[in-house]
C-alpha cells in the first residue's frame, strides 16, 4: 500500500510544478487567438495544426516510420521475457525478485548512461548507439535459453537488457523532443509522437508469441535482434538525407 502512496506523492511533484509554471509567450499568443472556441474545437485545431506542420517537413513520413520501429526490437523480445523465464523453469518469485532488484538498478544506471551518451555524442550517433545496443542485448536471452535455470545467468541477462533498453529509451526521448521544435505545437506533437511510438510496442509485437512457439526460444531471441534491421535502414536513410542536421548539437 505504501508503495502506491509514495508513487502518488511523486506524481504530485509534476502536478504542482505544472500548476506553478508560467506559459511561454508563444502559448499566450496562441491561446488569445483561439479565445471563444470550445474545448473540442481547440483540441481539434491543435491536433490538425500539429500534424500538418509536422508533415510539411522534409522526410516526415520516414521519420514517423522510424519513430514506430525504433523500440520494436525491445518490445518484440520484452513481450515474451516473462513467459520465457517461467517456461525455462524459474519461479515467478525468482523472476520478480531479480527484475525488481538488479533489473531496476540496471535500468537506473542505464538511464544515466543514456544521458551521458546523449550529451557526449551527436543525436544521430547516439541513436546508432542506442539502436545497436538494445538490439544485440536480446542475445543475452538466447544465451540464457542455452544455459538453462541459473540465477546468476538470469540476473545477468535481465541486467543487460534493462541497461541497454534504458539507454535506448533516453536517447529516443531526446530524439522525440528534438522533433517537437515548433513552440506552438510542442506538447501536441510530443503527445502524438509518443502515441505513435506505442504502435511498435503493442500492435507490431502482438505476434511474438506465435513466433516463439514456432521457432523455440534461442531462435526467437535471434529473430528479435533481426527485427531491428528496418529501423536501422531508416536511420541510415535519414542520416544520408541530413534529417538530423538541425535537430541536435554537432558533436561527433
Amino acid at each position: 500500500m505504501w508503495g502506491y502512496v509514495a508513487m502518488a506523492a511523486m506524481v504530485l511533484i509534476g502536478t504542482v510544478t505544472a500548476l506553478a509554471a508560467t506559459e511561454p509567450e508563444q502559448s499566450v499568443r496562441a491561446e488569445a487567438a483561439t479565445r471563444g472556441e470550445s474545448a473540442f474545437q481547440r483540441v481539434l485545431r491543435a491536433a490538425i495544426g500539429a500534424f500538418s506542420e509536422f508533415l510539411s517537413r522534409r522526410d516526415a513520413w520516414a521519420a514517423l516510420g522510424f519513430v514506430v520501429l525504433f523500440k520494436f526490437t525491445d518490445a518484440f523480445s520484452g513481450t515474451m521475457t516473462a513467459p520465457f523465464v517461467i517456461d525455462l523453469g524459474f519461479t515467478r518469485n525468482d523472476y520478480a525478485a531479480i527484475v525488481k532488484g538488479v533489473g531496476l538498478a540496471a535500468t537506473l544506471i542505464g538511464g544515466f548512461a543514456g544521458g551521458f551518451v546523449a550529451r557526449r555524442y551527436s543525436l544521430v550517433s547516439s541513436l546508432w548507439i542506442g539502436a545497436v545496443l538494445q538490439a544485440i542485448s536480446n542475445l543475452a536471452f538466447a544465451w540464457l535459453a542455452l544455459v538453462g535455470v541459473n540465477q546468476w545467468a538470469l540476473a545477468l541477462a535481465i541486467s543487460v537488457e534493462n541497461f541497454t533498453s534504458a539507454i535506448g529509451t533516453v536517447i529516443f526521448v531526446a530524439y522525440l523532443s528534438a522533433l517537437c521544435k515548433n513552440p506552438l505545437h510542442t506538447a501536441t506533437q510530443y503527445a502524438l509522437l509518443t502515441a505513435l511510438a506505442a504502435v511498435g510496442r503493442t500492435y507490431l509485437s502482438a505476434g511474438a508469441g506465435y513466433v516463439a512457439q514456432a521457432t523455440g526460444w534461442p531462435i526467437f531471441f535471434v529473430i528479435s535482434v533481426l527485427v531491428a534491421v528496418p529501423s536501422l535502414v531508416l536511420l541510415l536513410w535519414l542520416q544520408r538525407r541530413e534529417h538530423f542536421a538541425g535537430l541536435g548539437p554537432a558533436q561527433v
